[in-house]
């Protein structure tokens, strides 16, 4: 029987002795699916998938540490990915996150996913070596309450037994819904609690690596923690439930509609994404005809906080010469420069006030004479 601060060795293996695919379920998986299909074709029709990777990955980067109160901003993380050196802690634990999801990845187009691409991913996002606890000690406490409410199973050999299971389900071909299977995996990983820490950000970077196991998305861009982080509390009371009652309904519920509103959500922020990279170009194009080019806006949203390194490496221009093209493109209000330390960083604002904001609308680009009399006119 569990207690929560009682090593919970029983915990039940994979599969579920519940029926998973209710009528409810089903309906939710069918939504779900849609909505997933929608973002992958959307995904597809962009050429350069590296600006999304670059973008939504650093978001749910975000979000998915700061559910583990991990706090930083969405212009710090963009600041200080080429230089993480200088960020502070909690951003740089952020930027590991993108970094252990891209490891991931990696590792599983290579090989198929496993609890060995787990040890990756947890060790990425710690930058240390991780592997499965050891010690005992491990609990899950209400901050709020200072009570313990759930404590995990522990000893090495019970620990390798149900992570045995847990892989063995991931590849058990019986035909269950992927998505229901994605929940199920997720909750069970999350009770076995296999590391001392990391665990929750370890096991929603396994949910995109399993989407992408799966081929329901060619892209890590599901912005799933977004979701999440607004209903935190209902998220970990789900879990609970599961361990207190077998309660899988409303779980596997719970992440049927965050999969179908964030893949929903992440679509249209990809469609407003792609609007204002046209819009851009249409403008720099009509202001800096001699050196716009579809590889200089490529590379101002690829990296929403632009170094002249980074048109050095796209090949686009020598040093000074790409100072010079950044420069042009501040005069025209297209970035703003900021001094960071000893180098300067050109910022695409429009940009980062889309990715920072829950509408998709932008203003649109207006030249200086053009703002000055509407300025005048208003006035």
């Amino acid at each position: 029987m569990w207690q929560p601060d009682k090593p919970y060795n029983d915990l039940p293996s994979l599969p579920p002795k519940q029926d998973l695919e209710s009528k409810d379920i089903l309906k939710q998986c069918i939504k779900a699916h849609s909505s997933l299909a929608r973002l992958d074709q959307s995904c597809k029709l962009i050429p350069n998938q590296t600006v999304l990777v670059n973008t939504l990955l650093l978001l749910e980067a975000k979000d998915s540490s700061e559910i583990e109160n991990i706090v930083t901003t969405t212009d710090d993380l963009f600041r200080y990915i080429h230089a993480e050196n200088q960020a502070d802690p909690a951003t740089k634990e952020a930027i590991r996150y993108r970094t252990a999801l891209l490891k991931g990845l990696d590792e599983i187009s290579r090989r198929p996913l496993n609890f060995n691409t787990a040890n990756i991913v947890c060790s990425q996002l710690k930058d240390v070596e991780m592997d499965i606890r050891r010690v005992p000690g491990t609990a899950l406490a209400d901050q709020r309450r200072r009570e313990i409410i759930y404590t995990p199973p522990e000893g090495e050999q019970r620990l390798r037994e149900l992570l045995s299971n847990w892989e063995h389900y991931l590849h058990d071909e019986k035909k269950i819904d992927s998505l229901i299977q994605m929940a199920v995996l997720h909750y069970q990983f999350e009770a076995i609690h296999p590391y001392t820490d990391g665990n929750g950000r370890t096991g929603r970077v396994l949910n995109v690596l399993f989407l992408i196991h799966k081929q329901l998305l060619s892209s890590p861009v599901l912005y799933l923690s977004r979701y999440i982080i607004s209903n935190k509390d209902k998220y970990y009371d789900l879990l609970l439930g599961v361990t207190r009652e077998q309660e899988w309904t409303h779980w596997i519920l719970f992440i049927l509609k965050a999969v179908e509103e964030t893949a929903e959500w992440t679509t249209e922020k990809i469609l407003a994404i792609t609007k204002l990279m046209e819009s851009a170009t249409k403008f720099v194009q009509a202001q800096l005809p001699k050196i716009c080019s579809h590889e200089l806006i490529q590379v101002i949203f690829e990296q929403p906080y632009c170094r002249i390194s980074n048109l050095v490496d796209a090949g686009i221009a020598k040093r000074q010469t790409a100072s010079e093209y950044l420069k042009k493109l501040v005069e025209i209000r297209v970035l703003q420069e900021q001094q960071v330390g000893r180098e300067k960083i050109f910022v695409n604002p429009k940009l980062m006030q889309l990715l920072d904001q829950p509408e998709n609308s932008f203003l649109p680009y207006m030249s200086v004479e053009t703002e000055g009399v509407q300025n005048s006119v208003s006035t």
